[in-house]
């Protein structure tokens, strides 16, 4: 902001031609900077305001959401703005400057003075250690606005724990989301998709139960090594696909065949933890014959009950 506040008085003098088009690249490289703000936003609506409203606090965050869509738009059509600038006079760019690129950066400074006076210590006020560490931890699937963070945060052993542990009985706790485990088999058996788990020491572990079965499966493969579940024939392909995922040497593999006119695809993927540590194996196989056929669109609007 402090670089296009600059650039902003540069333009109030009369400069030549040089100047001006040196003046519209300081400026292309801090709104196009500028316009990461939206990570800073997306984690604020989605990691903050939820924890606000299960405390009752639900004003500011909808007000605030509200600002930061227009403040969005505003750095659209601030980068849009740049399309028309190649050959724009020095009055046409401080035009620009006042109806569009001012309007941008100040609606984000305007946020930020928002943030550190209104919404930061309404947080630090409201949040627990535990909602602290929810966010810190997914704080990695959005990302970070302008700079990746250095330090790392540890909170005190209990809240570690307890964001490990399972909060409802009977549920099942995963770091996205929790389920029954009859909601979980329902998940499983409702995709179109056939999985098959093969733990790390090669043992069939688990298969999902679907309406449309592409392969046979029964519960006697259940604890059977999966070299004993393939032909004779290609005992040896699966064997080496098993040792290139555990090696780490890959990490997917994808086939597919045709079955009675049916377009059917087969991918093995490499499962691992968080440190890479090889986990096992799963097995997606699906029938695409209809997907195939589609063509034209079928949009959400567009659908009718019969």
């Amino acid at each position: 902001i402090s670089g296009l506040q600059r650039a902003y008085l540069g333009l109030k003098e009369n400069v030549n031609d040089e100047t001006l088009k040196a003046l519209v690249a300081q400026i292309r490289v801090h709104i196009h900077n500028l316009c990461d703000v939206d990570k800073h936003y997306r984690r604020k609506e989605n990691l903050i305001f939820p924890f606000l409203e299960k405390h009752g606090i639900t004003g500011p965050p909808t007000v605030m959401w509200g600002k930061h869509d227009q403040i969005r738009e505003l750095l659209k059509a601030a980068v849009e703005s740049f399309e028309h600038m190649e050959n724009a006079s020095l009055e046409e760019t401080r035009t620009l400057v006042e109806l569009v690129f001012k309007p941008a950066s100040d609606g984000v400074e305007d946020m930020i003075f928002k943030e550190e006076q209104i919404l930061f210590p309404m947080c630090m006020d409201t949040l627990s250690e535990s909602e602290w560490w929810q966010v810190y931890n997914q704080s990695l699937e959005i990302g970070f606005c302008l700079f990746d963070p250095t330090d790392e945060w540890t909170p005190s052993g209990e809240t570690a724990m307890a964001g490990e542990s399972v909060t409802d009985e009977g549920r099942i706790q995963l770091p996205s989301g929790s389920m029954t485990p009859t909601e979980l088999n329902a998940i499983l058996n409702t995709i179109p998709f056939d999985l098959t788990f093969v733990d790390k020491d090669d043992t069939v572990g688990y298969f999902t139960q679907g309406r449309e079965r592409i392969f046979d499966r029964n519960r006697a493969i259940l604890g059977r090594k999966v070299q004993l579940c393939h032909p004779p024939h290609s005992v040896h392909i699966v064997q080496r696909i098993i040792e290139d995922f555990r090696s780490g040497k890959q990490s997917r593999a994808p086939f597919w065949i045709t079955i009675k006119s049916k377009f059917i695809h087969i991918e093995y993927f490499a499962l691992r933890d968080k440190k890479g540590e090889y986990l096992g194996t799963l097995e997606v196989s699906q029938d695409l014959s209809d997907k195939r056929a589609l063509n034209g669109e079928q949009r959400l609007l567009e659908y009718v009950k019969d």
